[in-house]
């Protein structure tokens, strides 16, 4: 048999029938086409161009969405369904993971890092290490800040100054971005020390009450209200390190320890 006749025997072909209107595009049907083309197959792509006519194919094939995949003129569904039958994995959106606060720390790792080499041609200095952790306050707090009112109903599930004084779940996002922003330019060590000392210290006695304690499974609120965070390890360690860099800039300032950054 030819090399041709073998690649023709061998081709896979998928149909789609997905949303391209002139206002919309449905994102999913372009990731289903990529994932389909990534996998192997050539795919015939069908637009469904107006309302009336998603609506109509809807109907003939008893689906609710779009966009639809066939392959060998079975139906094999959606976007997720279609992973699915590549044997790729689904990303649930409702399933707790630690990979935003992962990803945050790293960030701002490699920023302070960077700004460490930008200011002094070494990434690996101790005011990297400061850097890091008011970096990731900064961070931290904007992200609370994005959907204060979300933040402030999940943090009311565990923090235990916001339960007895509800316009501290208000405050705290606001408190922790001056802190951390005073801690990176240090600058009125004597409000930002005790600021960071105040809430870091309440939130790491909140959440090991609430994890270690009273055994509770909550999400944590460090960043943002939406987040599928659990409440655990991470959120003490967001506190801890608060506490560390509150109790390291106050002995540095007063000559206990050298600090990174100039006095």
């Amino acid at each position: 048999m030819s090399t041709l006749a073998i690649n023709t025997a061998s081709s896979k072909k998928a149909v789609i029938y997905r949303m391209v209107m002139p206002s919309h595009t449905c994102p999913y049907g372009l990731k289903v086409k990529d994932v389909l083309k990534r996998s192997g197959y050539e795919v015939e792509d069908h637009h469904l161009t107006t309302r009336e006519q998603t609506d109509a194919f809807k109907a003939e094939h008893g689906v609710k969405t779009t966009p639809q995949v066939f392959i060998d003129g079975e139906r094999i569904g959606g976007h997720d369904d279609t992973r699915r039958f590549l044997g790729k994995s689904v990303v649930d959106p409702k399933a707790t993971t630690y990979r935003p606060v992962a990803v945050l720390f790293a960030m701002t790792a490699l920023t302070a890092m960077a700004a460490s080499y930008a200011v002094s041609g070494n990434p690996f200095t101790l005011r990297a290490a400061e850097w890091f952790v008011s970096f990731s306050m900064v961070v931290l707090a904007l992200l609370k800040l994005q959907n204060v009112e979300t933040f402030a109903t999940m943090f009311l599930n565990y923090d235990l100054l916001a339960k007895r004084w509800v316009p501290y779940s208000y405050i705290y996002p606001y408190a922790e971005g001056l802190a951390g922003i005073l801690m990176v330019a240090g600058a009125l060590t004597w409000l930002s020390v005790p600021l960071a000392l105040f809430i870091g210290t309440i939130g790491a006695v909140s959440v090991f009450k609430a994890v270690y304690l009273d055994k509770r499974e909550l999400k944590c609120a460090c960043v943002g209200g939406s987040s599928n965070v659990p409440l655990g390890f991470v959120s003490l360690t967001e506190n801890l390190m608060m506490i560390a860099m509150a109790v390291w800039m106050g002995l540095s300032a007063l000559g206990f320890v050298t600090s990174g950054h100039v006095m």
